[in-house]
């Protein structure tokens, strides 16, 4: 004798296959909560690698927190980061300078015209660098050489400028521009000539708007054009945990205003907030719109119950003749309904961990059968399609999805139950 309630038991026999179209039904509905599961599991990882990846690139070129003065260059700034570093929670301090210029190519004679941008130059203490970047690991071409007139230049600008290692640029500051803008308003000629830097390196840190915007050079390089003497822009700083830079602020926030002089420290949230707001938003929009495809799975589930309670109309006045309670019927297909709903969404969330494990293969396959790159490289910049299994994200997909079945079984659970013994069989 079974050991099930007779609920489970009869929903479980109600959906065992049997010869007919209808027994087909229910494996239709367990396909359309496992493709709904597997989807939302797939985008919503693909998208959570995104921004993960994002973020983790942001970080390998830009500080966990950055410190200034209040409009004006940073005066004495070794003092400074020694206030910096004796923060238990700071790994690694170093000063920048960092600023919009004007480059112009030097190509040899018979190569083309020279070629303009107006990147931002970035100057680094190349020893302190290594310490609150990874700027150092991504030279793809050279190497990692700022000193005398070495300049590092990022992937895209390389290419949009036809640069190679070796290769000469004149750079202006907005200083200079300003300077001879007003000697002309004045009717004076002022020439100013500017320095002449050598390509030591390209670099790609795996960031499209880095590669194409930014140029390093050394610290000493950076002050003489912006004329600032022994100061700088502001400080670096590392951490040890990147999501502790709030916490970590408002700690030396405190240190530095002891010491006098106002301060601003910034985080990385902040600075990129707009672009980290953009994938978070992109990914909660497409959750909700995937979330669609659960409806519409759960419809289904709705569709077969009403089948089957007016299949199994007889079945339930029987039941209710021989004693069955309201709560006993609706429990028969309510119990269907979870049944439906768990064998979907285990077979979603295998299928969509199996399509995660396998996504590169699977795109390399669709390129190779149709000749169609469903994810360019050239474009993402991004050597295979990130992913990141979120535990928390999964629960809830799979816990959702669980509900909406449950859910789309109440109608036609209660108007099984409400069925009464004698209209049940008044036909039969």
């Amino acid at each position: 004798m079974s050991r099930l309630p007779f609920e489970f038991h009869l929903a479980l026999r109600y959906l065992r296959p049997k010869r007919s179209l209808i027994s087909v039904i229910p494996f239709t509905s367990v396909v359309g909560v496992m493709l709904g599961v597997a989807v939302l599991i797939i985008v919503i990882s693909v998208m959570s690698g995104f921004h993960e990846m994002t973020r983790q690139k942001i970080l390998g070129f830009n500080a966990h927190l950055k410190v200034y003065q209040n409009g004006v260059p940073l005066r004495d700034h070794e003092r400074l980061a020694k206030i910096v570093s004796s923060n238990k929670a700071v790994r690694a301090v170093s000063p920048f300078v960092m600023g919009k210029v004007l480059i112009e190519t030097r190509p040899a004679e018979g190569a083309g015209s020279a070629l303009v941008d107006a990147p931002w130059l970035r100057g680094i203490d190349a020893d302190l660098e290594r310490r609150v970047s990874t700027l150092h690991t991504n030279i793809i071409a050279g190497e990692f050489n700022v000193r005398g007139n070495g300049l590092l230049v990022g992937r895209q600008l390389a290419q949009s400028l036809r640069l190679g290692i070796g290769d000469r640029l004149s750079v202006y500051s907005t200083r200079q521009l300003q300077t001879m803008k007003a000697g002309r308003d004045k009717k004076e000629e002022v020439a100013i000539k500017p320095e002449e830097y050598t390509v030591k390196g390209i670099f790609d840190v795996g960031y499209y708007e880095y590669n194409v915007s930014v140029i390093v050079g050394s610290l000493a390089n950076a002050q003489d054009l912006y004329d600032l003497g022994e100061n700088v822009h502001g400080l670096m700083v590392m951490l040890d945990d990147p999501f502790k830079v709030e916490a970590v602020r408002r700690e030396l926030y405190e240190a530095l205003h002891r010491g006098g002089g106002e301060y601003i420290v910034t985080t990385w949230p902040e600075e990129n907030a707009g672009l980290l707001q953009a994938v978070m938003v992109e990914k909660s929009v497409m959750f909700y719109i995937l979330f669609f495809i659960m409806i519409v799975a759960a419809f289904g589930i709705t569709s077969v119950l009403i089948t089957f309670v007016v299949q199994k109309t007889r079945e339930i006045g029987i039941l209710k003749a021989l004693g069955a309670t309201n709560g006993q019927v609706m429990g028969v297909f309510l119990s269907q309904s979870l049944v439906v709903g768990f064998l979907g969404v285990l077979a979603g969330f295998g299928l969509g961990r199996l399509a995660l494990a396998y996504r590169n293969e699977f795109l390399l396959l669709m390129r190779r059968l149709t000749g169609f790159e469903l994810f360019p490289q050239s474009i993402y910049n991004l050597p295979e399609l990130p992913a990141l299994i979120v535990p928390s994200e999964i629960l809830i997909i799979c816990g959702g999805s669980m509900l909406l079945c449950v859910l789309a079984g109440l109608l036609p659970a209660w108007y099984a139950g409400r069925l009464k013994p004698v209209e049940a069989l008044r036909y039969e």
